[in-house]
């Protein structure tokens, strides 16, 4: 695989494996919250309470002056990408355990893969395509199908999160040629806001008190985890740091045994090997094409 000049492998995979944590803390708070408010709300408090320290951020590090400065279709395209992810993801966490949301997302870095070859013109060597078919695999391995799971409500929302989410890591990667990491967390989270504002507004639920500390941690985790993710797309080609998400199913399990002692049976845990031996396959072997 041919890198660009300034592309950074290494630190986008750091980026990516921090971004993941934090995410995955992110996810259990709004699954949390999903007893007490409407996905489309909670897609709104993810961007909400995060956009204050996005402005602290931007104003210290003087990147304010940049923001009009932006690719405006683009931006509002991964706007319209990012609302639709999140009420998707969250509307699955209604049903599913928080690892087995995760397994189907996993789709995602394949879809990533595929449309960095197809999009972004990165080469994506045959026999990394035969790797890419057997991580998939095993992701239908660890949906159930015989228990009609991926049929259901949740499992699609899940699905139709990866499929939004894959797009938006493209479009990442297509605005970086020309808008910094500020300029594309600020408007994303701005637009986030705003949209998914407008649609909750009919089912909107006052917010609890007692809740302060999981609207907290989804705000700070949510801050972090766009940051990380960001640069982790903007430094390093796709197809090299989508594998890293794997790692999600580890923080899934952790989260859903210790908040609400669901235990992963062992399809999930043998999928969940396969994939993160596919991902660190493609990891070697783009480092032998650079």
């Amino acid at each position: 695989m041919s890198y660009l000049l300034n592309d950074r492998p290494t630190r986008g995979i750091i980026a990516m494996l921090l971004a993941v944590a934090f995410f995955a803390a992110m996810d259990a708070g709004m699954k949390a919250l999903t007893q007490y408010h409407s996905p489309m709300q909670i897609a709104c408090l993810r961007g909400a309470l995060a956009w204050p320290f996005v402005v602290l951020w931007l104003w210290q590090s003087d990147q304010v002056k940049h923001l009009l400065k932006a690719r405006w279709s683009l931006h509002l395209l991964r706007a319209a990408l990012g609302i639709t992810m999140l009420w998707a993801f969250v509307f699955s966490l209604q049903s599913l355990a928080l690892a087995d949301a995760y397994a189907i997302f996993f789709a995602a870095p394949f879809i990533i893969t595929l449309l960095s070859a197809w999009w972004l013109k990165e080469y994506v060597a045959p026999r990394q395509y035969v790797v890419l078919a057997i991580g998939l695999a095993a992701v239908f391995y660890m949906l159930k199908p015989d228990a009609g799971q991926w049929f259901s409500l949740g499992a699609l929302g899940a699905l139709l999160a990866a499929f939004c989410y894959a797009v938006s890591a493209i479009t990442v990667r297509v605005l970086a040629r020309s808008d910094g990491a500020g300029n594309m967390v600020f408007w994303l989270m701005s637009f986030l806001t705003l949209g998914a504002g407008v649609l909750a507004l009919p089912n909107w639920q006052p917010l609890q008190p007692a809740l302060w500390s999981v609207y907290l941690l989804i705000g700070v985790a949510g801050f972090f985890g766009q940051i990380t993710i960001t640069e982790a797309f903007r430094i390093a080609p796709a197809a090299v740091v989508a594998p890293f998400e794997y790692t999600a199913l580890l923080w899934g399990i952790g989260f859903d045994i210790v908040l609400w002692q669901l235990y992963p049976d062992s399809r999930v845990l043998f999928g969940a090997s396969v994939i993160m031996l596919c991902g660190l396959y493609l990891l070697w072997q783009q480092k032998r094409a650079h």
